[in-house]
């Protein structure tokens, strides 16, 4: 992939003109997310006939395993209820070692994984030789596996701890075995949303300037949203708009992923006002608006089915949506919010969920390239 000039990257990031200029955007994007009853039903059949057009009927999975290394961070993000305070004597305490990182590793390959999605805390004790550390053992542990890993934030961390700029410590990362990166942390991408539910977090226009410097360097990445708390329809369009721009520049991210938000053990919903997570409406508009809106340039939809369980997720594949997500096998930080949905989803019951909905179940990997059709 050819690397991006600073112009293009500097362009997008000058916020209040890219809304300005975009307003009219923002507004049919809202228009979208505003269906409700039969307009709904209408917009998740055309969304179903374009996800027809644009991937066919084949629904996708990927066998893949989360590790979640340290649960210690400097952050005071207000919907995770994850983190610890930065003592590892805390009674909570989760901070796997490399010698931890290498067994997963080998339960992963035991699995059939092909996938392992590496993310944690900014944990203050952790250095970045660390992060290269973790990057090699695995993949000496298990060379062909792919090393989906650190969110922006985690990446805005290593630059702060190395010194080293964002362009360079990607370009280690990469070295030492980083394949892809999860496009978390994006939250909503609206700073004034962002000083309520993540205030120390990494900004807007630095989620997308780490994100595209990632991409510049050929590295792919997922594209996230979580919703449902204290947004407005308005300030999700506007998210998906800065996504589709990004998306014209790179051609970066592998898919849109939306996340409800999980409400139940969050200071963002005991104090300060945040729904309980979306209505069941809210996110069948989302995906089907997102399906309409992004398809062309976003040919992959994923739903989770950690946030909505696997019976709203065989739903949510008559509306636009073409893939249905990984194994896990372990997932920390939607269970510590209060997710209900568990922890780990055999392929075994993706293949029955998929053809249930009378589509055409397909294991894939990490960049959507099919492995095996059922």
């Amino acid at each position: 992939m050819k690397k991006l000039s600073p112009p293009k990257i500097n362009e997008i990031i000058d916020l209040a003109a890219f809304s300005k200029s975009h307003t009219s955007e923002i507004e049919e994007v809202t228009t979208l997310l505003k269906k409700r009853g039969k307009d709904l039903w209408i917009q998740t059949a055309l969304a179903d006939d374009l996800r027809h057009q644009q991937v066919g009927d084949k629904v996708t999975y990927v066998i893949n395993q989360n590790i979640n290394f340290s649960n210690h961070c400097i952050g005071s993000c207000r919907f995770c209820s994850y983190r610890v305070p930065s003592n590892s004597n805390h009674q909570d305490s989760e901070r796997l070692s490399l010698d931890d990182i290498k067994l997963e590793t080998e339960k992963a390959i035991a699995r059939g994984c092909t996938e392992l999605c590496i993310q944690g805390g900014l944990d203050p004790e952790i250095n970045f030789e660390f992060y290269l550390d973790l990057l090699k053992i695995i993949k000496s542990t298990a060379p062909g596996i792919h090393i989906h890993a650190f969110s922006p934030s985690e990446i805005a961390y290593m630059s702060q701890i190395s010194g080293e700029t964002v362009e360079d410590v990607f370009k280690e990362l990469s070295v030492n075995g980083l394949d892809s990166f999860p496009g978390t942390a994006a939250e909503i991408l609206v700073d004034d949303i962002r000083q309520v539910i993540c205030p120390e977090k990494i900004s807007t226009s630095q989620w997308i300037n780490i994100v595209l410097t990632g991409h510049s360097l050929g590295i792919k990445s997922t594209a996230t949203m979580m919703y449902g708390h204290i947004e407005t329809l308005e300030n999700e369009a506007e998210h998906l708009v800065l996504l589709k721009n990004m998306q014209e520049i790179s051609k970066g991210f592998t898919e849109f992923i939306p996340l409800p938000f999980i409400h139940t053990n969050t200071v963002l919903y005991k104090y300060l006002g945040a729904r309980p997570g979306s209505t069941g409406m809210h996110d069948l508009a989302l995906l089907s608006g997102s399906r309409l809106y992004l398809g062309e340039l976003f040919s992959n939809i994923q739903t989770s089915w950690v946030k909505l369980g696997s019976k709203f997720s065989q739903i949510s594949l008559n509306v636009g949506v073409n893939d249905i997500g990984g194994t896990l096998f372990t997932e920390n930080i939607t269970k510590s919010a209060g997710g209900t949905h568990g922890e780990e989803m055999s392929a075994e019951e993706f293949i029955d969920l998929i053809r249930d909905a009378d589509r055409i179940p397909a294991q894939r990997d990490t960049l959507y390239n099919i492995l095996k059709t059922h």
